[in-house]
């Protein structure tokens, strides 16, 4: 269970916000001066620590200073209750994960804190091959496959891990692109610095450049503090960009000039401030197209690609899916408490014959929901959901009433006469799904994408046109 420190002089602040993020899932524990925290950090070895400015033995700075040198890359997250401490500041253009005003806002720190130890755990959590899956707990990520197209993927990570070159990562939704990312990272010569990741669909265009590069106070309405970004906060380590082809064509003009100089300027400053930064970009996007139609500039592509690893869908490594099956399986009755040992040999068929749109990570769903439906030990087809089961019967032969909603809606409008009722279909059809997955994700425009197998721009358009539906369909 990860732990969190709290180091802060006053008792009602530790007991308040002990009790807000305290939890089953993660393990608080307290110091009230910096030299108690040091003995912490050594003996407890906590994963995100959250620390007061200001303390009875030593300033935050100095604190901070410490706990880097205990342990270079633990996300530490700075609490002050002056807006303007310069301490606050250079404690995050150091390295700090963040920091916050009091009185914390406990949903806001729940959210960073949670941002935090998933930063930790990609940092610590080793990026495992297939040869070491068979005692693979949740939680350990592994890359499971030992298909020709896998081994030379290994190789690629093999051959630029220890080389200081930017490397672009190309795949499909759910083909494993962030734990790639990971391995070239921790097979690095810069693995004892910091590694940063940022989803660049998952930020709104407006706050992406600011999270990147950070700004001064005062430079747009809102910036009442100065920010420090990520490519200062990553300086010596890598920055993981993912899903690269959603950045903008201003935020892609400041990362080029970055990559060509090592330098840029935050948003309302003129200071140049330099780096030292390794990135890795990923994208499920084709860029050159993207480039061809004017969106995405051409020379951050070469910039970006010093060296290119492409991620094969599932559907082209079938020989993979018994591995993953079993490793998924393995997982899941941990994780579940059950014990499903074996799948029967119509449901592994099922599975290989399935065309996998969202790759591993829909097989991995798919495994999990059989684990939950399965009342034995053996995965059978019924455990598997109707996706991949598919229908052995055929609608159209069905009566009127039984026939699926969507049969039923053609043949409406064709005794209506209507015309373009494939324009039609198609706007109701997108209306339906994108309605019940955003609702099924709470309205998260990343976790719906991720489900759909689509970009989030392409999400973006298509809510967007549902916004100007096409004219009702009208008769000869």
């Amino acid at each position: 269970m990860p732990t969190l420190l709290l180091i802060d002089d006053e008792a009602n602040v530790i007991y308040s916000l002990q009790a807000g993020l305290e939890s089953d899932e993660l393990t608080i524990i307290s110091a009230r001066t910096a030299k108690q925290g040091f003995r912490l950090v050594e003996q407890k070895h906590p994963d995100v620590i959250l620390i007061d400015v200001r303390l009875p033995d030593m300033n935050g700075l100095e604190a901070f200073e410490k706990i880097k040198e205990l342990d270079p890359r633990i996300p530490v997250i700075v609490i002050t209750a002056f807006a303007t401490t310069e301490t606050a500041i250079e404690a995050m253009k150091r390295g700090a994960f963040e920091y916050l005003l009091k009185p914390v806002d406990l949903h806001q720190l729940r959210e960073i804190v949670t941002r935090a130890l998933e930063l930790r755990r990609m940092q610590n959590v080793p990026t495992r091959f297939d040869e070491t899956a068979a005692d693979a707990v949740p939680g350990d990520d592994v890359i499971v496959g030992q298909s020709l197209v896998m081994q030379q993927v290994y190789k690629a990570i093999g051959r630029i891990a220890s080389q200081d070159v930017a490397v672009l990562i190309l795949g499909e939704s759910g083909t494993g692109k962030e734990l790639v990312a990971r391995a070239i990272y921790q097979h690095s010569k810069r693995t004892k610095e910091p590694f940063l990741a940022i989803n660049c669909a998952a930020i709104p265009d407006s706050l992406l450049e600011s999270e990147l590069f950070g700004h001064e106070k005062g430079a747009f309405t809102g910036a009442d503090r100065q920010r420090v970004g990520k490519f200062e906060q990553a300086n010596g380590g890598t920055l993981f960009l993912d899903e690269i082809g959603d950045m903008t064509p201003t935020t892609q003009a400041k990362v080029l000039r970055l990559l060509q100089e090592q330098q840029f300027e935050r948003i309302g400053g003129q200071q140049p401030i330099r780096t030292d930064v390794r990135i890795i970009a990923a994208t499920n996007q084709d860029l050159e197209a993207m480039s061809a139609a004017g969106k995405f500039r051409q020379d951050l592509i070469y910039r970006l690609n010093g060296y290119t690893i492409t991620l094969p869908p599932l559907r082209e490594r079938i020989d993979d899916i018994p591995l993953l099956v079993e490793h998924f399986l393995r997982l899941a009755n941990i994780k579940l408490e059950k014990h499903v040992h074996a799948v029967a040999p119509e449901a592994m068929s099922l599975l290989t014959k399935h065309p996998w749109p969202g790759n591993v990570r829909e097989l991995q769903n798919v495994v999990r929901y059989g684990v939950i439906q399965a009342v034995g030990e053996i995965l059978t087809p019924d455990d598997l959901p109707t996706s991949v089961r598919g229908r052995s019967d055929s609608p159209i032969a069905r009566p009127a009433e039984e026939l699926p909603h969507w049969v039923k809606r053609v043949r409406e409008l064709l005794d209506s006469g209507a015309g373009d009722i494939y324009r039609t279909l198609l706007h109701e059809f997108d209306a339906a799904v994108l309605q019940e997955v955003l609702r099924h994700v709470n309205g998260n425009q990343v976790h719906a994408s991720e489900l759909l197998g689509i970009s989030r721009t392409t999400l973006r358009s298509k809510l967007e046109s549902l916004d100007h539906p096409p004219s009702e369909p009208s008769g000869p």
